[in-house]
């Protein structure tokens, strides 16, 4: 159960591949939005039966049974409805399965810490590694009926990962849930099912290169007009030539417009979504498009104007601008974020938070942002912090794979190269301790030789390269001992060491926050 974890290697991020921008369609008319319905309705029924197929084929699946799906789909649609109703399906089956794998490692990391936990004697301590013993013998007792219904998940969720079964919901379980939880949710069962049907809606349509517009199915045209191209049962609402109904809502897309103009008028790939929020009572349109994939920059060209050190933490950022060596320049930074009340209300706070440190990493001159690569899924497991409900919740509510997502995408729009890993600038430091506190660490000298503890041997080392400006040399002598004589016998008088982490800085202390940091 313990032991020491190895340390990956640390590595520059990929820029993200693509591109996604969102418009509301205003002023439709009621014929706009009855039309809408009917065709997301439609297509949603036969992307659900399409589901269906796809989960009863199991691992059974191949070329062959995909193209039958999809002349099926082409009857009651088209062939590029179809198309990108079997692409979605695909994906969503594979994610289902991705979901299942995730789900039998966490049974099998909460059987392994309870039969570890059962072994030992009552009562008895934990490491940091592994936890200890059961405090009584009703909490053995109880345990071990768990380890017993662990078990049985997890050879029920073996069997079903070898058969190439998976469980789907379309429209999602937490909302398909709430229909038995109505008075806590505050909704009534017509609104709830308002909201099941539209998440259960298909209005998508995947981009195509050389089309019109880069969109056949759904297009738009450089003025904002959007125009839907209608499956066959639904063609007599037709307002326009072959097939096509027009919107009376023009889109203008203020994010990335310039861009997205770009792409429609050279006849790029460009896939859209129509969405409808029930509780705004609002449709939306979302355009999206991939990017070439762009080279990386090696880890050293990413370090050579230094760097900023991140360390996450519940509540707040805390920063540090790193030089080439790890040594931190100036004063350390807080960014704090508020993460309680609703997702919306989290993520912006996440964003807000992220905009600050990406604002002061630019006029930093940076190059680069190093972040620890957090994974707190042994963590968060209830076999091993059962009784610590508020160090559960903690550790649960620190963003980890969403932070990272999110803080790669908007560092590419500032050219900032994003360097995840526990040693962001490479150099050798135990397991569990993050970049900015890894490299201010970093900075102090290393063991001395070990044949006596002195420097004897030589001078310590120091983490600046040979030709560095300013590299630490050899330490003055510590007594006023003469040649060949004995040492004096006074006591050498140590100063107190400055803290050389951000989390360890005093709460007294003036952080250094500009105002100009802060957005709207």
């Amino acid at each position: 159960m313990g032991g020491v974890r190895k340390l990956a290697a640390s590595f520059v991020v990929p820029g993200p591949r693509g591109v996604a921008v969102r418009d509301r369609l205003k002023h439709l008319t009621s014929q706009d939005e009855r039309v809408l319905r009917a065709v997301g309705a439609h297509q949603g029924s036969l992307a659900s039966r399409d589901l269906k197929a796809r989960c009863a084929d199991g691992l059974e699946h191949g070329a062959d049974t995909w193209a039958a799906r999809k002349r099926e789909l082409t009857k009651e649609s088209s062939s590029r409805i179809a198309g990108a109703i079997t692409k979605a399906t695909h994906d969503q089956w594979a994610l289902a399965r991705r979901c299942h794998a995730a789900h039998i490692q966490k049974l099998a990391a909460g059987i392994k810490t309870l039969r570890h936990r059962l072994s030992l004697p009552l009562g008895e301590k934990g490491t940091k590694r592994a936890a200890g013993g059961y405090r009584s013998k009703g909490e053995w007792f109880r345990k071990s009926r768990r380890l017993a219904a662990l078990e049985d998940r997890h050879t029920a969720a073996v069997s079903d990962w070898q058969a190439g079964r998976v469980r789907v919901v379309r429209g999602s379980k937490r909302l398909l849930n709430t229909r038995h939880h109505l008075t806590q949710a505050q909704l009534t069962e017509a609104q709830w099912r308002e909201r099941w049907e539209a998440e259960r809606w298909f209005l998508a349509a995947d981009g195509e290169s050389g089309k019109r517009f880069g969109n056949e199915t759904i297009r738009v045209t450089p003025d904002g007009e959007v125009s839907i191209k209608l499956p066959a049962p639904l063609a007599h609402l037709a307002n326009a030539k072959h097939g096509r109904y027009v919107l009376a809502s023009t889109v203008l897309f203020a994010h990335r417009g310039a861009e997205w103009a770009d792409r429609i008028t050279a006849n790029r790939a460009v896939a859209y979504r129509i969405h409808l929020n029930v509780a705004r009572g609002r449709w939306y349109l979302t355009a999206s498009w991939q990017r070439p994939v762009v080279q990386t920059i090696p880890l050293e060209t990413a370090r050579a104007r230094g760097m900023i050190g991140v360390d996450t933490n519940a509540d707040h950022f805390a920063a540090y601008r790193l030089d080439q060596h790890g040594n931190p320049v100036g004063d350390p930074h807080r960014f704090p974020y508020d993460l309680s009340g609703t997702a919306d209300h989290r993520d912006a706070q996440i964003r807000h938070a992220l905009t600050r440190l990406i604002n002061w990493a630019g006029r930093a001159g940076v190059a680069a942002i190093g972040i620890e690569d957090l994974d707190f899924t042994t963590e968060k497991t209830r076999e091993k912090h059962g009784s610590r409900k508020r160090f559960r919740q903690l550790i649960s509510g620190i963003p980890t794979g969403k932070l990272k997502a999110r803080l790669v995408s908007m560092a590419a729009e500032h050219g900032l190269s994003i360097v995840v890993g526990r040693r962001a600038l490479g150099h050798p430091v135990r397991d569990g301790v993050s970049p900015a506190r890894t490299e201010l660490r970093a900075r102090g000298r290393t063991a001395p030789p070990p044949h006596d503890q002195s420097d004897r041997a030589g001078h310590r080392t120091a983490q600046a390269e040979r030709g560095a400006r300013g590299r630490e040399g050899t330490r003055p002598p510590t007594t006023d001992r003469p040649p060949g004589g004995p040492a004096p016998s006074r006591k050498r008088k140590r100063g107190t060491s400055a803290s050389k982490t951000v989390r360890d800085a005093p709460r007294t202390q003036q952080w250094a926050q500009d105002s100009l940091t802060h957005t709207g």
